[in-house]
């Protein structure tokens, strides 16, 4: 009887520590980081990059405040839900425009033949080169940030919705067809579902490209936002605004995947992809 116990004690404790290995792992790389950081800045009077210490005090001010109490303080919730609206406006619009035209580029082949060689050549385009032309076209302001943004995370949902698309397997249309069903009702029953797991995958890309660009977008004399904040600490010589601020977008960022990747995992639990 004590050795079944002793048997369970150690069974739970092995599964306990297969529960920690997962966390435990994914902190011992920012550890080493933060670790790193700290020996090289510490103590360097003339340093232009601050220590972990500094960063996290200015990261508080910017939160809280009570500490430096300079422009910056307790500001952090303005330009964070400033960023977080043109993110996801500019990604709302890029799905409604990008999800629909992929699907007829993917389906239909004449549509295909007159929009897919204007896609490509205007694709590899770089976010900063558009900067220019967005603000004569939408002058200084959020409506230039916004464009910037919708077309960071325009291209990724429009080309993995035409992959998805596009990469039916033949059989599963053959097999829709021999039960009954054929025309327009094989794209919702057969097409759609068949295609979400590249669709989402595009989403999961168009809003991690919106929050990589909205330092662009923000570049365009709006006064609020986390790109707006860490150009004008720039300025200053403000670092630890600065990385305080690209602290705050890949949190965001990363907050805004998993939210995605749960609406996703809900959608496709019956794929094996995606659990």
């Amino acid at each position: 009887m004590q050795a079944s116990q002793d048997g369970l004690t150690r069974r739970r404790g092995a599964a306990g520590l297969a529960r920690l290995r997962g966390p435990i792992l994914a902190a011992a790389f920012p550890i080493a980081v933060l670790v790193l950081w700290h020996v090289s800045t510490q103590g360097r009077a003339y340093s232009l990059i601050p220590p972990p210490l500094e960063v996290a005090r200015a990261l508080w001010d910017l939160v809280f405040g009570g500490l430096n109490d300079d422009a910056f303080s307790q500001t952090l919730h303005v330009h964070l839900l400033a960023s977080v609206s043109r993110v996801y406006g500019g990604f709302a619009l890029a799905l409604v425009l990008a999800l629909p035209l992929g699907i007829l580029i993917g389906r239909v082949t004449l549509i295909r033949q007159l929009v897919d060689p204007t896609i490509q050549i205007l694709r590899p385009i770089p976010v900063t080169a558009w900067l220019p032309l967005a603000m004569i076209m939408f002058g200084l302001g959020p409506r230039s940030a916004f464009f910037l943004v919708f077309l960071g995370a325009f291209y990724p949902i429009l080309l993995n919705t035409v992959f998805g698309v596009r990469n039916v397997e033949p059989r599963l249309l053959e097999a829709a067809s021999m039960l009954g069903c054929r025309g327009s009702a094989q794209f919702a029953t057969v097409v759609l579902p068949a295609a979400l797991p590249a669709i989402f995958t595009g989403l999961r890309l168009g809003l991690g490209f919106a929050w990589v660009v909205i330092v662009i977008g923000e570049m365009t004399g709006v006064q609020t936002g986390l790109g707006a904040i860490i150009m004008e600490a720039r300025q200053l010589s403000r670092t630890e605004i600065v990385i305080s601020g690209m602290i705050t977008i890949g949190v965001a960022g990363f907050v805004s995947d998993r939210l995605v990747t749960l609406v996703g995992a809900r959608l496709l639990a019956w794929s094996p992809n995606h659990g």
